[in-house]
């Protein structure tokens, strides 16, 4: 397949003589170029369903053993219906009716119509009692995208753990420094190197030469900024590597490219993968969550500054219990624990208890997954089964996130009150304040008509119809959010998402399978005891814990922190990391391909101050990173998926990066940031709340010329550019994006209005650029396009195609040879 790869880039020069010399009209020539631009394919993986694994532990499974394994299962000692729920293989043979699950078909599996009601001789639970339907669309959903389940054949089969099993698996060991190959080579740019060479000679391979100048640059560049390089930067950095060589001009480079802005801004949204950032809440009920912008841009902020990763790390977990010097600090510090308050909520839970310990559960898998890429809520309804995390961890850490008062800050506040304040922020002018004040006569008129209809809520008593409730509950939650923004003279207050100490300080019982309505033994606060560090930190009793939490998680010799991080990093650098199951160190996981390097990393981040600047840095300068992404077959047959890292893999470009380059060489990219984010704009005469009712929601999100990041990230309704092109599911921590090649992404392409207005802002600027020479014009667009030279006969053939026909319709060829480069594959791809 791979060997296919690299003939197929060219294969499109061949089509194109063929199609031209045949003398098929122009828009038939130009409908098939853009097929074969836009289809060739992806250099990828299959995708990984890691986060669908991840998705069923979280929703899946806690639910089965809630309301299904009482009948269902091995330990209920009977099989009622035939039935067993409780592994892979049972739930998808089900019982006397059929396949309980049917992989990817929902309209097939019983199950999914049994907990929907749908047919009342088969109702479950068969109590009556209705799941809510929030928990119903997980199952749907679950199930069209192919019901992964990792749960073994046999109910306890899995692997159970012990505290052996903890010291034994490399993840839970304190990384120990290893010792750099001492090789005889003058290949090596750093220690990387040699820890790489090593392995590769010990396989009988050898490293790729160096890519280009020309490719190295849009390679670094496009890693470090998410930006394609400028053709002037092009030339002026060849010309230095002609004149001080590839070290010291690629070095200059990499520094420029750091201290940018843009970088933030590229790096920021790596992190915003795994913090799950959303604007929404997502599930049924969907309502926007209009501060969560501010926590986007702490993000950027922080990557921007080089803030090092264990204090970023603490002051998402606890910046509200970290000291600050002014009200401007206090204000930065509580908006990072917008982390633990951006994950997708169900607004429409009935009881508030389920939906306390919901909240606590995303943010125990949260910073658990994030951080150290294992998750506790795995441990939620039953012992871990295959990492050393008991019921006892999960809910010794349940209590500290019971005792911490979370602020998502809804557009609009139900009355049952799950909508959540928002979190007010010091003084009145620390921060941007997107709302307008009002008049102190506007407060009072909303606080009567709140009164007023809760008057007519107490008037009506039991008369009260059911359409009057929706309408007083509604009206009720509007006026509550508009209320909440202002102080009392009319005044608009600073708001954000995060978290504050709760008014009470308690423990948490465990729950018996993670049912709220079977408490059990309260269990005391702690941190997990199973990873073990020096001096860990004692939780305060007058405190939550989640300060102790986050210098547990920071300490230096913590074995998991630092690895997880670093090979985040390696990942978004070489397509794959070091570990290739970035979000699972666990033993479930997969182990490091080159476990020296991975703890040389670790160590040398912590030992730099956790320095993330510093770290890209050296990677990036390696031998490693600037080898050519040329294909090898011998090395292909003894490392088809390059796991020693004999070349450099090629990759797609995410979607937010594709967008962007198509702004910048189109000469529109506005690379000013925005003020704040359409969902916390004012539409008319009010913010958008429901997103799936909100009929002033244009039907793209994406009508901004400002970077990818700055778009609005409402769950379930995404720009088409980000849904079509694999954008990380806003609910999930994702450390790693699948990768995807199916017709809707050619279509797009094809079809979009974006991309067809990118290609004529681009066709007006290499006309306005070349002066009427159409081979200045074709060089500026490969190099605007892809950052090298068209060849001799790429010249021609483009040459061709541009001066055919008469001169009143070439400003429309050009436009349609504009959209068909910017919808080729070496356009989306790294090399």
């Amino acid at each position: 397949m791979a060997r296919v790869l690299e003939i197929c880039g060219r294969a499109w020069l061949v089509a194109v003589r063929v199609l031209y010399t045949d003398q098929m009209r122009d828009w038939q020539l130009h409908l098939i170029l853009l097929f074969l631009f836009s289809a060739a394919p992806v250099i990828g993986e299959e995708p990984s369903d890691d986060a669908e694994i991840s998705f069923f532990e979280s929703r899946i499974r806690p639910a089965l053993v809630e309301h299904c394994y009482e009948c269902h299962s091995s330990e209920a000692g009977f099989r009622e219906g035939g039935l067993h729920v409780d592994t892979r293989e049972s739930i998808r043979a089900g019982g006397e009716s059929g396949p309980a699950v049917v992989p990817g078909k929902p309209g097939e599996s019983w199950l999914l119509k049994a907990i929907s009601h749908a047919d009342s001789d088969l109702i479950m639970p068969p109590q009556g009692e209705q799941l809510d339907e929030s928990l119903v669309a997980d199952f749907r959903r679950w199930i069209e995208r192919g019901a992964a389940d990792p749960r073994d054949s046999i109910p306890g089969a899995s692997k159970t753990w012990s505290p052996a099993d903890a010291i034994d698996h490399w993840a839970y060991q304190s990384p120990a420094s290893p010792i750099a190959p001492v090789i005889e080579t003058d290949w090596n740019r750093s220690d990387i190197d040699l820890f790489v060479l090593e392995k590769l000679r010990a396989a009988g391979l050898s490293p790729s030469v160096d890519a280009s100048p020309e490719t190295l640059l849009r390679r670094v560049t496009f890693d470090l900024t998410g930006l394609p390089p400028e053709p002037t930067k092009i030339e002026e950095f060849t010309q230095r590597v002609k004149a001080h060589g590839l070290d010291g001009a690629l070095g200059d480079e990499v520094d420029r490219l750091l201290a940018s802005d843009a970088y933030g801004e590229r790096w920021a949204r790596h992190w915003l993968d795994v913090a799950r950032f959303g604007e929404s809440s997502g599930k049924e009920a969907n309502i926007t969550f209009p501060y969560a912008w501010r926590f986007r841009d702490y993000v950027i902020d922080s990557f921007r500054d080089d803030v090092p990763l264990d204090q970023f790390l603490t002051q998402q977990i606890a910046g509200d219990l970290l000291p600050a010097s002014d009200d401007a600090q206090r204000t930065r510090l509580l908006i990072a624990t917008g982390f633990l308050a951006l994950g997708p909520k169900n607004l429409d839970a009935a009881d508030p208890r389920q939906f306390e310990a919901d909240l606590i559960d995303e943010q125990i898998d949260a910073v658990t997954r994030v951080f150290m890429a294992s998750s506790l809520a795995c441990a939620r309804c039953h012992d871990h089964k295959s990492d050393p995390f008991s019921m006892e961890d999960y809910y010794a850490l349940s209590g500290v996130f019971a005792s911490t008062k979370t602020f998502f800050g809804t557009a609009v506040s139900p009355a049952n009150r799950v909508g959540g304040d928002p979190l007010r922020l010091p003084g009145l002018a620390t921060t941007p304040v997107l709302h307008r004040s009002i008049t102190a006569a506007k407060v009072a008129e909303l606080k009567a008509q709140k009164a007023a209809l809760e008057k007519e809520r107490v008037d009506k008593g039991r008369a009260l119809t059911l359409r009057d409730a929706l309408r007083i509950f509604w009206q009720t939650g509007g006026i509550e959010g508009q209320l909440e923004k202002f102080d009392d003279q009319g005044r608009a207050l600073p708001l954000a998402m995060g978290v504050l100490e709760a008014d009470v300080i308690r423990d948490a019982p465990l729950l018996v399978r993670g049912d709220v309505n079977r408490p059990g033994d309260v269990i005391p606060r702690r941190l997990p005891s199973n990873v073990k560090v020096k001096r860990p930190p004692e939780i305060d009793l007058n405190q939550s814990g989640r300060l102790a939490l986050a210098h547990w998680l920071a300490r230096p010799d913590h074995p998991l922190t630092a690895r997880v991080f670093v090979n985040r990093v390696w990942s978004h650098l070489f397509g794959e990391g070091l570990v290739s199951s970035v979000d699972d160190f666990g033993t479930t996981g997969q182990f490091p391909s080159h476990p020296d390097l991975l703890e040389y990393l670790a160590i040398r981040f912590v030992e730099q101050d956790w320095s993330v600047k510093r770290l890209i840095r050296e990677i990036v300068l390696s031998r490693v990173y600037r080898q050519s992404s040329a294909f090898d077959p011998e090395a292909f047959e003894v490392d088809p998926e390059n796991r020693m890292l004999w070349r450099m893999s090629k990759r797609r470009l995410e979607a937010e990066a594709m967008r962007d380059a198509m702004l910048a060489v189109s000469g529109e990219l506005d690379l000013d940031p925005p003020l704040g984010s359409l969902v916390g704009r004012v539409i008319g005469d009010r913010p958008v709340s429901l997103v799936g009712l909100d009929k002033r929601l244009p039907p793209d999100l994406d009508g901004s010329l400002h970077r990818s990041i700055y778009l609005p990230v409402l769950r379930d309704r995404l720009p088409a550019v980000l849904d079509v092109f694999d954008f990380a599911e806003p609910s999930l921590v994702t450390g790693k994006r699948e990768t995807t090649n199916v017709p809707t992404q050619a279509l797009y392409l094809m079809n979009s209005d974006f991309v067809a207005e990118r290609a004529a802002a681009m066709a007006k600027r290499l006309k306005a650029e070349s002066d009427g020479d159409t081979s200045e014009l074709i060089e500026s667009a490969f190099l605007y396009c892809y950052g090298r030279r068209p060849s001799t006969e790429e010249t021609e053939l483009v040459g061709s195609f541009l001066r055919a026909g008469s001169k009143s319709d070439r400003s429309e060829r050009l436009e349609r040879c504009c959209q068909s480069l910017l919808s080729t594959a070496e356009f989306r791809l790294l090399d």
